[in-house]
Parts: C-alpha cells; sequence; structure tokens
C-alpha cells in the first residue's frame, strides 16, 4: 500500500462541523467502505476532476472495485458493457445511449472517469431510471405505469415515500419550482417521482453488492440524492441483509455554504474541496 497517494495540492477535506482531515488518512478510511457516495453539482467541472482523483485513489488501494452512474439510464447497461469491452467506441457510447437527450451536461465532465474504467476493466453500471417513466410518474403517479414501464424499475411495493423529513425538503424544492402554485396532488406525484429515482438506483447497487461481495462501489448521484442518507444511501441499506458487514461513506464534492451551516443532522460524512488551478 502506498503511504502517500497522489492528489492534486489544492484537496482539503473537513466535516460538516468544519473539523479539518488529512485527505490521505479519509482516503484510506473510505478504502473500507461497501458504498461510496461522490456527491456532485452536476454542472460544476472541479466536481467531476475531484471524482476522478478520488477515484483514481481509491483504486490504488483496492483495484477491486466498481463505479456506480446515474447519468446512465438502466436500458442502456448493454451499450456500456460494450464500450468497456473495447466493442464500440466513445461516441457510439454517447449515441447509442442517448447520453445528450437523457443527461445532456458536457460530456468531457464523465468521459475521464469512463476512460479510466475501460483502462483498469472495471465495471461501470447504469443506475437511473429511463427518463420516460419518471415523467410518467410524476404526471399520473404510480398507477399509470404499464407493464412495459416496470421493467427497469424495482416492485411498486418497494417504492417507499418517506422520510418525512425528506419529502418536507422536496417540498420546498417543488413550491420553489412552482412560486407556491402547486397543489398537494402534484407534489405527491412529484415526490414519488424523486424516490423513484432513489429507489431504481438503490435496487442496482444493492443488486451488484449482494453478486459481488468482495467489490467496492463508488456512486456518482447528484448531492440530493445522497444528503442526509435520505436518498439512494437509506435504500441500499434497507436491501442489505442485517447478519451481512456492511458500510457507506457519503462525500460531497464542493459543497455550498448552506450545507456548511447546517449541523442538527450529519449532512455527510465528509466535504471533499476541490478547485482547479487558475490558468
Amino acid at each position: 500500500m502506498p503511504k502517500r497517494l497522489p492528489l492534486p495540492p489544492d484537496v482539503s477535506v473537513s466535516s460538516p462541523q468544519s473539523q479539518s482531515y488529512d485527505p490521505q488518512m479519509i482516503l484510506k478510511k473510505l478504502a473500507q467502505a461497501s458504498v461510496v457516495y461522490l456527491g456532485e453539482n452536476h454542472d460544476r467541472a472541479d466536481d467531476h476532476r475531484g471524482q476522478l482523483e478520488i477515484i483514481r485513489a481509491l483504486h490504488r488501494l483496492n483495484p477491486n472495485l466498481a463505479i456506480a452512474l446515474e447519468m446512465f439510464q438502466r436500458p442502456y447497461q448493454s451499450v456500456l458493457d460494450r464500450y468497456l469491452a473495447g466493442e464500440i467506441t466513445e461516441s457510439q457510447l454517447q449515441e447509442l445511449s442517448q447520453y445528450e437527450q437523457r443527461w445532456g451536461f458536457p460530456w468531457e465532465y464523465y468521459a475521464p472517469i469512463l476512460r479510466f474504467a475501460k483502462a483498469n476493466r472495471l465495471t461501470v453500471i447504469a443506475l437511473n431510471t429511463p427518463s420516460e417513466v419518471t415523467r410518467k410518474v410524476a404526471r399520473g403517479g404510480l398507477e399509470s405505469l404499464t407493464f412495459e414501464d416496470r421493467r427497469f424499475i424495482p416492485p411498486v411495493s418497494e417504492i417507499r415515500a418517506e422520510p418525512e423529513v425528506y419529502r418536507e425538503r422536496i417540498r420546498q424544492i417543488y413550491q420553489e419550482m412552482h412560486q407556491g402554485k402547486g397543489n398537494s396532488k402534484g407534489f405527491d406525484r412529484f415526490f414519488v417521482a424523486q424516490v423513484l429515482w432513489d429507489e431504481t438506483m438503490a435496487e442496482q447497487i444493492s443488486r451488484f453488492l449482494l453478486a459481488n461481495a468482495q467489490t467496492q462501489v463508488i456512486v456518482l448521484a447528484g448531492q440530493g440524492h445522497i444528503i442526509y442518507g435520505d436518498g439512494i444511501p437509506s435504500r441500499v441499506a434497507r436491501r442489505m441483509p442485517k447478519n451481512r458487514k456492511f458500510s457507506q461513506s457519503l462525500v460531497l464534492l464542493n459543497p455550498p455554504q448552506v450545507f456548511v451551516t447546517q449541523t442538527n443532522r450529519p449532512i455527510a460524512d465528509y466535504f471533499w474541496n476541490y478547485r482547479s488551478p487558475s490558468p
């Protein structure tokens, strides 16, 4: 095991309570977790550079890892697999996964991570719900889904619209989006659609863990799916056997200041701050 892992000079790690940590020490702690969540702001390039640095470092500590991505939807797992096997090019991966239509943030944010996975023969897991299914639930609820719609989501009995603190946090977002004019029925469907996202991603992660007990999973997803553990992490934990040794670590990349000031609940385990050097 290397004594010091290669990291950019401008990395700092802290707790939500502003306690500073040595990044080297935290990386070694993260290497012990079953799942590590790297919560991103989708439109911030430095978050994605930070994710790649963490993945590289964790790979040096434990090469047996997989990368799970919110950015790809579950029907396109076979396309990802073909890219990783060298059967299709990067541009074909973008086209066949409908990346621009279904995600749309700059490809170069994620391409270096995919290239690293391919070069090191790592599994990459497509996590997300198909966009058309999420939209359908937001408009008409889970009851509007056909048998075909349900192929890439968990059983309806496993989609739990909870906890209440999560509901209230999403309600604030909903009210801001609708400028206070949304109705309660509309919000209920909106919240279920959000939970469907979380449950679908959690199901994929837990399925992989159950089939690959020795592999660490690094999850790249938006911070809203990770903070406080209410989104994906709690739903992964719910699916894991009680007698199984299992742990998760929540890391937020460059979190906004509002996260730093909220200390009544642990919003994450660590804040990882990374800024690219100015040109």
